[in-house]
């Protein structure tokens, strides 16, 4: 029963935080909210093994919310666009920092989902090189190089957005 209680204590604590990484990553509320349902199913089945071992359970969360992403976004329905705003919504509306926040958003999804994954835990979650090499398992050089080619794909998209809110 104390693994339970464990367990029950710190999924109350993680399912928000989860959620909105899983949210990041995928830009859908929906799915984060399922990809969330799967991590804590995953962790309630090894929490016996997590609490024997010395490490840190959120970390190996956000490992299977990754991999929960990755798993779903190889299945043929993941092809699915979920939009911001409806179509008949007129040009020019709202054009404030729900614009800044929506062209980031958007830039973040033209990224690979390893790719927004290290973009995510190096600037959002403020993790070292290290630590994201460890937690997505790949070396610190594929986590440099990515950086920077993702970093690049966002500037050149938001440089993009930029002209066009000013052109309007």
């Amino acid at each position: 029963m104390r693994n339970e209680a464990e367990f029950v204590s710190f999924a109350e604590a993680s399912t928000l935080r989860l959620r909105q990484l899983g949210y990041l990553m995928c830009r859908d509320w929906h799915l984060a909210q399922d990809l969330t349902q799967t991590t804590l199913t995953k962790m309630y089945l090894a929490w016996p093994r997590l609490t024997r071992e010395d490490s840190d359970p959120f970390q190996y969360a956000r490992k299977v919310l990754l991999n929960s992403l990755l798993d779903h976004k190889r299945l043929r329905s993941s092809t699915e666009l979920t939009v911001d705003r409806f179509p008949d919504t007129p040009a020019g509306a709202g054009q404030d920092t729900t614009a800044v926040r929506l062209a980031l958003m958007d830039a973040l999804a033209l990224l690979a989902p390893r790719d927004r994954a290290i973009v995510l835990l190096r600037h959002w979650e403020d993790h070292s090189v290290e630590t994201t090499a460890e937690i997505l398992g790949v070396s610190r050089s594929v986590v440099k190089s990515q950086t920077v080619r993702a970093l690049a794909i966002l500037r050149a998209h938001l440089d993009e957005e930029r002209l066009a809110l000013f052109a309007a």
